[in-house]
């Protein structure tokens, strides 16, 4: 009696194929998992690291412009040591060209000013309100962004997308007043983080401008607007007289506070680098719906770090600013995917069997 062995074998290799594409599926879960958990990390260590040099009791400095400034000058001292560990180890390790063009720096010059200040506005905000406050205050971004696109690009905006803005202003407007029921609302702080939202919006329009002059690579783009943003901040520093704080700060040679410096500074650019990864292993619009998860676990977080009670309302602001924005992602997301099919036309689809067989008798009744 013979055995037919060939269809025993097609089993074993289609098996052996499933069990292939399961494992490969199996390690891209854990790969975005991964780098989306460390996004979310890096972003909230970020956050508190920043609060802790610019308002805690053990600091007292006042010098948000100098802290901001040293990371610039970290970011821009880790992008120079990567370019020269890839010029000793070309055979291991890749990285652009990180030389300074005068030329190429002075196109990238206005995305720097808006760089420095939404990253200036950004630690003001951070400085004057609590991190639990944090995403509230700096929530205005989506708005910003839609009207900036309009009144730059001339971009119109849906009306659903408009609706989703006016829930998170709602949502913004019921935060602060509960912070001002609380008795913790800073002025100061509001106005920070409206100006943040608004750089923001403006930080990305105009990124999108200045890409081509460095050959669309993000990595020169950090490395040039962290250049300028060094001579930038000086001015800054005079007239915010830190020059004088920092003269007389009696932690100025304290490891512990240059050990929170140069970690803030590492973190400061960990956090542009995953998010990167974060869009290149998900997309933009999983790093937006990411992004919008972060921020409400950041704000519990905070909230039981600093041991802070909250009152319902403050809460439903939180929720219905989450809510707008994760729409507001959403209701995009569907329009570019609505707007990309009609771009590409109708989709060619061959003859069925059955629509064949059709047309062969009709053209044999000819």
């Amino acid at each position: 009696m013979r055995v037919n062995i060939r269809p025993l074998r097609d089993i074993l290799r289609s098996d052996s194929k499933m069990a292939l594409g399961q494992d490969s599926l199996f390690r891209k879960y854990i790969v975005v998992t991964t780098v989306v958990a460390a996004y979310w990390v890096v972003s909230i260590t970020l956050v508190f690291v920043n609060k802790y040099l610019l308002s805690s009791e053990d600091v007292k400095l006042n010098a948000p412009f100098f802290i901001t400034w040293f990371q610039c000058l970290v970011t821009c001292a880790i992008l120079l040591s990567l370019n020269g560990l890839s010029k000793l180890l070309p055979q291991f390790f890749s990285f652009p060209s990180m030389r300074i063009d005068k030329k190429v720096s002075r196109e990238v010059l206005p995305l720097s000013v808006v760089f420095v200040m939404m990253i200036s506005m950004n630690n003001l905000c951070l400085q004057y309100v609590g991190v639990p406050f944090y995403y509230i205050g700096r929530s205005l971004t989506t708005v910003f962004n839609v009207v900036m696109s309009y009144l730059i690009l001339r971009e119109y905006t849906s009306i659903k997308a408009i609706i989703c803005c006016a829930v998170i202003i709602s949502g913004f407007a019921l935060g602060v007043d509960q912070e001002n029921i609380a008795g913790s609302l800073s002025i100061p702080g509001v106005i920070f983080g409206v100006l943040a939202s608004l750089f923001t919006s403006l930080n990305a329009i105009y990124t999108k401008k200045v890409l081509p002059s460095v050959d669309q690579n993000i990595w020169r783009l950090t490395m040039y607007n962290n250049f300028n943003a060094i001579f930038l901040f000086m001015p800054l520093m005079l007239f915010n007289g830190e020059f004088d704080r920092l003269l007389h700060f009696p932690k100025m040679f304290d490891g512990v506070f240059w050990a929170m410096m140069l970690l803030g500074g590492f973190v400061g650019f960990g956090i542009g680098y995953v998010t990167g990864l974060q869009i290149q292993v998900t997309s933009p619009l999983t790093h937006n719906i990411s992004g919008t998860a972060k921020a409400a676990a950041q704000t519990v977080v905070a909230v039981a770090w600093f041991a802070e009670v909250k009152s319902a309302l403050w809460w439903v602001s939180n929720v219905v600013v989450l809510a707008g924005s994760g729409l507001y992602t959403w209701v995009r997301g569907r329009e570019m995917k609505e707007a990309h099919n009609r771009a590409a036309g109708p989709v060619y689809q061959p003859l069925s069997t059955s629509d064949t067989k059709d047309n062969d008798d009709k053209t044999s009744l000819v």
